[in-house]
């Protein structure tokens, strides 16, 4: 699998061998209870890829007593009288239901994965065999059996024998549905990863279709218990989200992580695999994660606009200092900087990354210095906040006048580049504005380290959280929507990029289209001049976004011979520099 998207918080599925994978009712099936192929088939296709890749699944399904009631009410009414119709319909036997259900089920099953050149094992257990500990060993030998022969077994609870009545869940109880049925089987199979795959993302803070829900990513025991309300159950299971979170908080206590995801998302099995910031994960471990939990969007927007405000209310002098404080900050830890910039150059160079952006990426010797004497440059520059830019009188005695003033909150997604994020949050300082920044993922040590080193050195009299970064691509689309929070969006990337961007989101974004990176030199420049220009614009830093992409020359140039030592100082200083003059435009 590629860990290229991994959250700190999924790193640990990459020692993964052995999951549970439970397939929920409203999964299986449509609204209309009707078996839902598609999706069934593409779920079928990622364990095939799974069981192709040496991971070891098992599969709990739900779905027998709905598919068997849908057949067994068709049955009923092909073989009904009108007048059968007209009279009240005896309730289905819930357990003839299941027996009818099972057997189409599991004939489904079959057919798929037989498609996909993979066998598959039917298992039906019932609460009281799992009383008896003869049975619980002899289960467990067969689905060790079964893994070895590459065989993906599917259980389901028999619900056509089973003695069990409702209430379902009593202190008598070992389990009371198919959630708690998959928490038991994880851990009887002593698997590493339990996935409970539902009709919704995850576990939310509130109905998931109120707006105002959020996605939780990490569910920590003392921090959401309480907080969260449940709704109705399933629509068609026994269980719903609050089985699901119950199977999950006994599962990752007994030391089996467990993610609540879609079964409806493209790729979503895959997705958790490769240790994507999908779902809500289940952790014992998560109480430690305090420093890397997932911050609300909404939150950290609130507290840029809060410490932007106090930052706006300071003098000059005080926002001078804190950038002067910031340029020696980043000096003195100019080699903790490079070691983790190192780190990020290693891996982009393993990844494959293409030679242009690992350039990017790469803080060169000197860079951190040019950094800082950039930063205190800008300090000593005039005070940006609070000039009058223009007065009209109105009417006698009112002044209508235009002053320069903050934004509020920015939020700039940027590129590879590390040193974008010294020279975006110096900047937003100097100039009183709150900032929420996303780096690329091939720089992210290089920006958590800056991001480190740049916020330590802001006084508690303005708050560390005037510079937010975001971790993770997958906190974008929250942010896009706080269009009462954040006051401008300023994307620097490709134009899909820009793009989409400014159809995700109704906050005003500064983002351009097509750059054009161009220089021209007339026939009047000074040729010293123009060829220092040239040379800076594309040899000194040619892998940057910016650097010279097309030299225009004015066409007396040639007579003159100004264009041949342009070409000459190019070749000379840049190695390997070919023009070719078929494609040269002169104006």
């Amino acid at each position: 699998m590629f860990m290229d998207a991994m959250d700190p918080t999924r790193a640990f599925v990459k020692d993964v061998k052995r999951l549970v994978i439970k397939f929920g009712t409203a999964v299986v099936t449509r609204s209309d209870g009707r078996l839902a192929l598609g999706r069934l088939g593409a779920l079928c296709e990622q364990i095939k890829e799974l069981n192709t890749q040496g991971y070891q699944v098992i599969v709990v399904t739900s779905g027998a007593v709905g598919l068997g009631r849908q057949r067994l009410r068709y049955r009923s009414l092909l073989n009904s009288s009108f007048a059968d119709l007209q009279k009240p319909q005896a309730e289905l036997d819930g357990k003839a239901c299941a027996a009818v259900g099972q057997n189409n089920l599991m004939a489904l099953y079959d057919t798929l994965f037989s498609q996909l050149d993979v066998t598959s094992a039917q298992l039906l257990v019932t609460d009281n065999d799992f009383r008896d500990e003869a049975f619980r060993n002899q289960l467990t030998q067969t689905v060790e059996s079964l893994l070895a022969l590459r065989v993906i077994p599917i259980f389901n609870e028999n619900d056509a024998v089973s003695t069990r009545k409702a209430p379902y869940e009593d202190s008598s109880g070992i389990f009371w549905d198919n959630d708690s049925l998959a928490g038991l089987l994880a851990l009887q199979l002593k698997a590493d990863l339990l996935v409970l795959l539902s009709d919704v993302d995850g576990l939310y803070s509130g109905p998931p279709s109120d707006p105002r829900s959020k996605l939780i990513h990490t569910y920590l025991e003392k921090g959401h218990q309480g907080q969260i309300t449940f709704g109705d159950k399933s629509r068609v299971g026994r269980g719903g989200m609050t089985a699901k979170v119950k199977s999950a908080v006994y599962s990752s206590q007994a030391g089996i992580p467990v993610v609540i995801t879609s079964g409806y998302a493209t790729g979503s099995i895959l997705k958790v695999l490769n240790g994507e910031r999908i779902g809500t994960l289940f952790h014992r471990d998560a109480y430690k994660w305090v420093q890397v939990k997932e911050v609300g969007a909404r939150e950290m927007a609130v507290a840029a606009r809060e410490s932007s405000r106090r930052l706006q209310a300071m003098s000059s002098q005080d926002r001078k200092k804190i950038l002067l404080d910031i340029a020696n900050a980043l000096e003195t830890n100019e080699e903790l900087i490079k070691i983790e910039n190192d780190a990020d150059v290693e891996a982009a160079q393993l990844a494959g990354y293409e030679k242009s952006l690992v350039s990017r990426l790469v803080l060169k010797p000197g860079k951190i210095s040019s950094l800082a004497n950039s930063i205190r440059v800008l300090a000593n520059m005039e005070e940006p906040i609070g000039h009058v830019l223009k007065r009209t009188e109105v009417a006698d005695g009112l002044i209508l006048e235009k002053m320069s003033c903050p934004l509020g909150v920015l939020l700039i997604v940027f590129e590879s580049r590390p040193d974008a994020l010294v020279q975006i949050a110096s900047l937003a300082i100097r100039s009183g504005n709150g900032l929420l920044l996303k780096g690329g993922k091939e720089a992210k040590r290089s920006n958590a380290i800056l991001h480190k080193v740049i916020t330590e050195a802001i006084p508690d009299s303005v708050g560390k959280k005037l510079i937010g970064l975001v971790t993770s691509r997958e906190e974008i689309p929250d942010l896009l929507k706080l269009d009462d929070v954040i006051d401008l969006v300023i994307p620097r990337g490709s134009n899909k990029l820009v793009s989409q961007i400014k159809d995700s989101t109704k906050i005003p974004v500064l983002g351009h289209a097509d750059g054009i990176c161009h220089v021209y030199v007339d026939k009047s420049a000074n040729m010293d001049t123009a060829k220092h220009i040239v040379l800076d614009a594309k040899v000194d830093y040619p892998a940057a976004c910016n650097a010279m992409e097309t030299l225009l020359v004015h066409k007396d140039l040639v007579q003159t011979g100004g264009l041949n030592q342009l070409i000459v100082e190019l070749r000379t200083e840049g190695g390997a520099f070919c023009i070719n003059k078929e494609l040269l435009f002169y104006l």
